[in-house]
């Protein structure tokens, strides 16, 4: 395995140059070059009716598809916003991630997850089989404590089987499930319940996140109390004995908490005597599967709606080219079933084709900053499926920690979550993947439910940081500022012109706000909130956030390009900007650094920084303002506020709603350490 640490000319020259797709990978791919790619994606766009019904083909309906595949308006000046997916259809997305694959392929015996816990003396191995028949008890559960088709559950998990098994018998029973992760305030819970009226919470008594022991049960009563004194009540609290007996005296007295037995019940106990047989409940294909909230510009969470068929159908799909499934295959996604990439790309994609997943509990640095690769050799995981933020985190230990487990196993990497800089990108394929693993860098959101733009791992040359191309039945445009397409070498708002099966369907309780947000302002699209630029070979970068785009002197620039240009700089572990405000410019750079281990922040490392910048992307874009921050506010998945940030550029304390910041207390140390100039 190379030892190298990345050189900077490498980086520098990353985006001009391609990474073909391994001739090895080649060989037995679903999509095996460029040209096929190409072929199917005309297909699925000019022939959309043919394509989408042979995809439906390979699963199991209770009434078929028929009709018109694919209805919809994305113009809010012909009326209302809607999309229909094989409408009139009936089917059970549990039935189809489970039954399927137990008896119509007998594939019962066949692991469906390895668990593995915190530490690494714990863990399971998870058949298919087995799966089926506790998805079946929980749901039977479920039924009689009165949970009926249309129900809404919360679900406050870690990421244990019984999240899982959960989920699997909302959908199996027709209730719609909101899943919380299990990182977030009560106040933040209280509010999910609230919007979404669920009548029934699912906990654990607690877990532990490396060292720390988090009380889940008890956030969960103060959550439920806070939802009472706003006149909802939640009927019943199912709780799993998650930590409760393995513990010791003293921690065993940090999970104490009130017990109310006409809310609250131990899963195990109701499990008991359920019965292992579940007849499924049949859906229309567009009868609500899941509520997932994300945040809002406003503060206030938006509850995202997904639908059962076109959500089935997109992420098996995306699952299977994206990653180049084969049934040998053990694939490991890092992320947390709290968001959209779990739902995704943890339960329903993987299950649907019968895939062998990890499913981890812990993080990546405990017991030891080595712990992904440890799991990695320990499974001989083949595609694994991460986020830039833990790539950059693990970089900063060095690639001993990495060089000392066997990675051979690897084919395929893949990125989630935010763009990746380049020289994370080359860190993660020259050290991670022995410059042999093409990485898949995906773009998606909650709201389009799986990936719109991606690689395919066989048959896309990869630019490292660039999106690449758009997946099956994806029309992407770029728009400038009037909302006029833009051809060619562009840069500008990245909008969708046509729908595609999993994306969105509405925000729960509030259609309104769905059509103000996703199509108000370029009437006619989806508009993604994100910036993009398409280069001269029609290859897609994204550039950040609209809200996160910066409009200097006329010119208008993203926060990633500029962030991208500073982590260059040899001395820079992370960094992030803001606009504020300039009274010539309109907005001006403010710019947050975290040094690596060791560099020290000086007068002279600010001026490389200006200087790298200026050179890198161009005079307009020099930064005003470089703090040295010790850190940044993350929400507990890793994504930086940069909501908080802008108010800390300008020094204003209203900060809005931070409850999801994994570390409130560094705000105040970013307040305190502003840069003198901007006082």
């Amino acid at each position: 395995m190379p030892t190298q640490v990345t050189a900077a000319s490498e980086v520098a020259s990353a985006e001009d140059r391609t990474y073909p797709p391994p001739p090895l990978l080649q060989e037995n791919a679903h999509i095996p070059d460029f040209n096929t790619y190409t072929e199917l994606y005309r297909k699925s766009i000019q022939n959309p009716q043919e394509f989408w019904m042979e995809a439906a083909s390979e699963f199991t309906w209770k009434t078929q598809p028929s009709g018109k595949v694919l209805d919809y308006n994305f113009d809010v000046t012909k009326g209302k916003i809607f999309v229909e997916f094989m409408k009139g259809a009936k089917t059970n997305i549990c039935y189809n991630v489970l039954d399927r694959i137990v008896i119509e392929k007998n594939l019962g015996e066949k692991t469906a997850y390895f668990w593995e816990g915190n530490s690494s003396s714990e863990s399971s191995v998870i058949s298919y089989g087995y799966l089926l028949k506790k998805v079946c008890k929980f749901a039977n559960v479920l039924r009689k404590l009165g949970v009926v088709k249309g129900d809404r559950v919360a679900i406050y998990l870690p990421m244990i089987p019984e999240l899982v098994y959960a989920m699997l018998a909302c959908a199996r029973i027709g209730a719609i499930h909101s899943i919380v992760f299990a990182g977030f305030s009560s106040e933040s819970l209280c509010e999910r319940i609230m919007d979404s009226q669920c009548s029934v919470l699912i906990t654990a008594d607690g877990v532990f996140r490396g060292e720390k022991l988090i009380n889940l049960k008890q956030i969960a009563d103060e959550a439920m109390e806070k939802s009472k004194e706003k006149g909802h009540l939640v009927k019943n609290c199912v709780v799993v004995k998650h930590l409760t007996d393995k513990l010791n005296n003293q921690n065993q007295a940090k999970l104490q908490t009130a017990w109310d037995p006409d809310v609250d019940s131990w899963l195990d106990e109701l499990m008991q005597d359920a019965s292992e047989e579940c007849e499924p409940e049949w859906l229309d294909a567009e009868d609500p599967l899941f509520i997932l909230y994300t945040s809002g510009s406003t503060g206030k969470p938006k509850g995202v709606l997904h639908t059962v068929a076109g959500y089935l159908i997109y992420t098996a799909m995306t699952f299977k080219y994206v990653f180049d499934f084969h049934a040998d295959d053990v694939y490991w996604c890092t992320a947390d079933i709290g968001w959209i990439t779990g739902h995704s790309y943890i339960v329903y994609g993987p299950l649907a084709n019968g895939t062998t997943s990890v499913m981890f509990e812990g993080i990546p640095t405990y017991p030891h900053a080595g712990r992904f690769w440890e799991i990695i050799e320990k499974y001989k995981v083949t595609k694994f499926y991460t986020a830039p933020t833990a790539i950059r985190l693990l970089m900063k230990y060095g690639n001993d920690n990495v060089e000392k487990f066997d990675l051979n196993s690897l084919k395929i990497l893949g990125t989630v979550g935010e763009p990746i800089n380049s020289e994370a990108w080359l860190w993660y394929y020259n050290i991670v993947g022995n410059q042999r693993c093409p990485i898949v860098d995906t773009f998606w959101q909650t709201e389009t439910g799986g990936h719109v733009l991606t690689p395919l791992p066989a048959a896309t040359p990869l630019k490292p940081g660039s999106a690449t191309f758009p997946f099956f039945g994806v029309v992407p445009a770029v728009l400038n500022e009037h909302g006029e397409e833009l051809e060619g070498e562009a840069e500008g708002y990245l909008v969708f012109k046509q729908p595609w099966p999993s994306v969105m369907r509405t925000l729960y309780g509030n259609h309104e706000r769905y059509e103000s947000t996703y199509f108000n302002k370029f009437p006619g699209y989806y508009v993604a909130g994100d910036g993009c630029r398409r280069d001269k070979d029609g290859y897609i970068w994204i550039t950040g956030r609209i809200d996160d785009m910066l409009n200097v002197s006329g010119h208008l620039m993203s926060t990633a390009e500029v962030e991208s240009a500073l982590a260059e700089h040899p001395a820079v572990a992370e960094a992030a900007v803001v606009s504020r405000p300039h009274k010539v410019k309109g907005e001006c750079l403010y710019c947050f650094v975290i040094l690596k281990d060791g560099k020290k922040f000086t007068e002279r490392v600010s001026e490389e920084l200006k200087k790298q910048v200026r050179e890198k992307i161009g005079p307009i874009a020099t930064p005003d303002f470089i703090q040295n921050a010790p850190g940044l506010p993350k929400t507990r998945s890793g994504k930086i506020m940069r909501r908080v940030l802008r108010q800390i550029a300008r020094n204003e304390k209203d900060l809005g709603d931070t409850s999801t910041l994994a570390d409130p207390s560094i705000v105040e140390v970013l307040f305190s350490q502003r840069c003198e100039a901007a006082a």
